[in-house]
């Protein structure tokens, strides 16, 4: 499918990996569409046909939701529910019923079970139940494959689902209140460094272990699918190797220059202790690599936020 030539449009354009992706497509000649919030309220049926109806899209990349890290999920649960499931089954239901040629929607690694075997396979997506203090988002989330295996199976609407690893890179939420474990760090360690704090505290042990991958890998790898792949079966993007947050954090603070004391706060929760991605489908599938290594996407990431201060609030 040449995108050049189709009408695109993109929720969650103002997102972490909505900005991500618009600026991709751009540089590969797609010109999509990038409908806000203010323009229409995708919790609301009505906006959302009406959205579909003025714009009339050959392909729909849904990636609006309402996303944050442990501490946030943990304050705001029903939110996070509501706001991920009205939105996901609107996207899916109103883009079939307008004639939409190809819908694509991605959901965090966090639906999967909390007590999957890792490293973790597709497969395993309902084979439990995942990590308690982030569920209500991440079943919210993984509904969506269902939705997109049921309409599938009974109108034939092409809908494929992809299932990012932990993500970190430019335009990442910031804010030390809502964001995930990467943008938090960086917030933490260039703070530090600028006002030579002695010590910075980090939630839980460190010892938990995740697979990080840096955004524009999973954007390259969301563009491809969305141009070769037409099959039913998830797909993991992610770089397929695991790092423990106490190295993630000792790199991110060599790399923004921090020498003072690291402290650990093991009274905060660590959340899933293992948590790695079987990556063999997105080799087979769609024979691709996420290759940015996670010390060059960390410098890259902290260069950016460095030339982006008021991500931290900060003039």
């Amino acid at each position: 499918m040449d995108f050049t030539k189709k009408i695109v449009l993109v929720t969650g354009a103002n997102g972490f990996v909505g900005r991500n992706l618009i600026e991709l497509m751009r540089a590969s000649g797609i010109n999509p569409l990038t409908p806000t919030r203010a323009d229409f309220d995708l919790r609301e049926q009505t906006q959302v046909r009406q959205m579909l109806g003025q714009t009339k899209p050959d392909v729909v990349f849904h990636l609006a939701g309402l996303v944050g890290g442990i501490g946030v999920n943990r304050e705001r649960p029903a939110d996070f529910n509501y706001e991920n499931l009205i939105m996901g089954t609107m996207m899916l239901h109103e883009s079939w019923r307008a004639g939409v040629k190809k819908y694509i929607t991605i959901l965090g690694g966090c639906s999967y079970p909390a007590d999957a075997p890792n490293p973790i396979k597709e497969a395993t997506l309902f084979r439990g139940y995942p990590q308690a203090e982030n569920a209500p988002y991440s079943l919210a989330k993984a509904i969506g494959v269902v939705q997109a295996l049921a309409y599938r199976a009974q109108h034939g609407f092409n809908a494929i689902a992809l299932v990012p690893g932990n993500l970190y890179g430019p335009f990442d939420n910031f804010d030390l209140q809502s964001s995930h474990v990467v943008p938090a760090l960086i917030h933490k360690f260039i703070i530090a460094k600028e006002t030579n704090a002695p010590e910075v505290v980090v939630w839980g042990s460190g010892k938990p272990v995740r697979d990080f991958v840096y955004v524009t890998d999973v954007c390259k790898a969301i563009l491809l699918a969305a141009e070769i792949y037409n099959g039913a079966d998830l797909i993991n993007i992610s770089s397929g190797t695991v790092v423990s947050i106490k190295e993630l954090t000792e790199t991110i603070a060599e790399l923004a220059s921090y020498s003072g004391k690291i402290s650990w706060d093991t009274t905060k929760p660590d959340g899933q202790m293992m948590k790695g991605y079987d990556v063999t489908r997105m080799r087979q599938l769609l024979a691709y690599e996420c290759r940015t290594s996670l010390r060059d996407g960390l410098r890259t990431t902290i260069n950016w936020a460095l030339a982006n201060r008021g991500c931290f609030g900060l003039p």
